[in-house]
């Protein structure tokens, strides 16, 4: 929902009306037409002048483990992929995009291949989250899908901050980032809701880094891990580290002891991910990151291998590429 337009669409109406159209579409209704405390003459002309939803579902697919992804359409015709994880403890996460496309072109990543289109506004990202709340409720939300939020933060902000109305309270929402430095300093220092954040790392070096994520050139580990330290100490929460199993790249007992020397015992989770193959790379068998995360358990550090979902159907992470199948 473009909350904009109906800001100005509602704007001779008592304020109270923006409200309640907001609260019956966080909570899942289908349409202008189930708010029944709205007068039929005004929802008639909400039906006309603002548009439901900024996003067309262009596609759906499910997978065999639950997860359902959905291509969605902007009205300038760009492509919008987000995915709803669904957990046998009940858990329900969605994974939203930033942006159609990104322009970091990280190796691995299949967002990074495909055209960098444009940064979405609040209503598109919130309207994903949207679309999987009319499914069913949902819990938790991470901003891991198409694009680096870091440089599209203010709407990332604005539609995080209305997430709380939607079921996903702050300290169950997570932004990733590559660590695009002059954002992220934003985010420690101006944000007060308890966001969790999560590092997109992938390398425990500078030179590795760099081979596969161009953005290390720009701004390198020391800079980045000493911003994140900031926000553990300013917040008193540890920062999710990303990283991504590369067969052969990235995966030794060697790296896993530098990442461990470089991460250090107090400020990080470590997320160990099995490689969703996009064509680049190979990923880790399961015993060469069953080794890694021993070397990582020796030294204290805490980590754990993520659980994949939507493989079978291009859904995991870093495979969102905005293909319809």
């Amino acid at each position: 929902m473009d909350l904009n337009l109906l800001e100005t669409t509602l704007a001779s109406e008592p304020a109270y009306r923006r409200r309640q159209v907001w609260e019956w579409a966080a909570r899942g209704v289908s349409g202008y037409g189930a708010m029944t405390n709205i007068p039929a003459v005004l929802r008639e002309k909400l039906d006309a002048e603002v548009p439901f939803s900024t996003l067309t579902v262009a596609a759906e697919t499910r997978s065999k483990d639950g997860t359902l992804k959905v291509l969605f359409h902007t009205a300038d015709n760009h492509p919008v992929e987000a995915v709803l994880m669904r957990y046998r403890d009940g858990r329900r996460s969605i994974c939203v995009s930033s942006q159609s496309g990104c322009p970091l072109t990280c190796t691995f990543c299949a967002t990074g291949q495909m055209q960098f289109r444009r940064n979405l506004s609040a209503g598109e990202i919130l309207d994903q989250a949207l679309h999987f709340r009319r499914i069913e409720p949902v819990d938790h939300l991470v901003f891991m899908g198409m694009g680096e939020p870091m440089l599209n933060l203010d709407a990332v902000l604005e539609a995080a901050r209305r997430l709380p109305d939607i079921g996903i309270t702050h300290r169950r929402t997570t932004i990733s980032t590559v660590g695009w430095l002059p954002n992220l300093t934003r985010f420690i220092d101006e944000v007060e809701e308890p966001i969790r954040l999560a590092l997109s790392l992938h390398a425990p070096t500078d030179a590795l880094r760099s081979r596969i994520m161009p953005v290390n050139d720009r701004y390198p580990l020391e800079d980045v891990l000493a911003e994140c330290r900031r926000y553990v100490e300013l917040r008193h929460r540890k920062v999710f580290i990303e990283y991504v199993m590369l067969a052969g790249v990235n995966d030794t007992p060697e790296h896993a002891k530098e990442l461990a020397k470089l991460l250090g015992q107090e400020a990080f989770k470590v997320n160990l991910i099995p490689y969703n193959p996009t064509g680049m790379y190979d990923g880790s068998v399961r015993d060469t990151i069953a080794v890694f995360k021993a070397v990582l358990d020796r030294s204290r550090v805490p980590a754990t291998v993520r659980l994949t979902r939507g493989r079978d159907i291009a859904a995991a992470c870093g495979q969102l590429a905005a293909v319809a199948s």
